[in-house]
């Protein structure tokens, strides 16, 4: 999981009119100039770990964090507002406006089965391009969320957390913004709330165990840098999600 930075990892949000509480401080490693630090904090912002809306840490907290200048950090800003990233509200802060509101009304028209053709579409070819890119960092990344995956039990919404997770940090892994915004979009419609009936009847604890079983095998190629394999094991997976979402469609 990541980490926000200059905190422990994000609480539930309080309710309206609480603020809350200052987290931990954790440190981080030190990033290489305004491209290493626009890189770490758009890796965070394709993970969730800072959503859309959320509000970034103060120029000097960033700084800080990363052993950098404040002047380093105004230009890696400066760089994921020219992507789209974040907005620059002087006197207010850095807002996350990556992931607004059009990626959302693309969720409410996509149905299982047109999602499950992107996947299968795009996933194998995310595959290829993790196994040229990636790096250790990468690899430990899919460990981390795969770890969360084999503790859930039958918690459906722990899985689903973690499942967009894992299949994400393989997307991360390609470097390559395209095919992650890509990806974020699909996980945009994995986690809409139209899904929440349909995740209720396929994800029984029998089912969850069995699609950990096939993340095990999914990432244990990807770290032999077996494509064949991790290609094969991944079609399987979505052959298998295809006909377990569809069924729970038709009861």
């Amino acid at each position: 999981m990541r980490t926000r930075i200059g905190t422990a990892p994000r609480a539930q949000d309080p309710k309206p009119g609480k603020r809350r509480a200052p987290a931990a401080k954790v440190s981080l490693p030190p990033a290489t100039g305004s491209a290493g630090i626009a890189a770490h904090l758009r890796r965070a912002i394709a993970d969730a770990v800072y959503e859309y809306g959320d509000k970034l840490p103060a120029e000097r907290e960033i700084a800080r964090s990363f052993g950098a200048s404040r002047t380093t950090v105004r230009e890696a800003l400066r760089q994921l507002e020219d992507r789209n990233f974040v907005k620059r509200k002087p006197g207010s802060g850095t807002f996350v406006v990556h992931g607004a509101g059009r990626d959302r009304e693309i969720a409410d028209i996509t149905s299982p089965h047109e999602l499950m053709d992107v996947r299968i579409a795009v996933e194998p070819h995310i595959i290829r391009l993790a196994l040229i890119h990636g790096t250790a960092r990468d690899i430990q990344a899919m460990s981390d969320a795969l770890a969360e995956l084999e503790k859930v039990g039958a918690d459906r919404e722990h899985f689903s957390r973690w499942d967009a997770r894992f299949h994400m940090a393989i997307a991360n892994a390609t470097h390559n913004p395209l095919m992650v915004w890509i990806y974020q979009q699909i996980n945009e419609v994995r986690g809409h709330r139209q899904w929440s009936r349909v995740k209720d009847k396929v994800l029984t604890p029998g089912r969850i165990a069995a699609y950990n079983a096939g993340h095990r095998a999914l990432f244990e190629a990807l770290q032999a840098r077996d494509a064949d394999t991790a290609i094969e094991l991944l079609n399987e997976h979505l052959a298998e999600a295809r006909r377990d979402l569809l069924g729970a469609q038709s009861t």
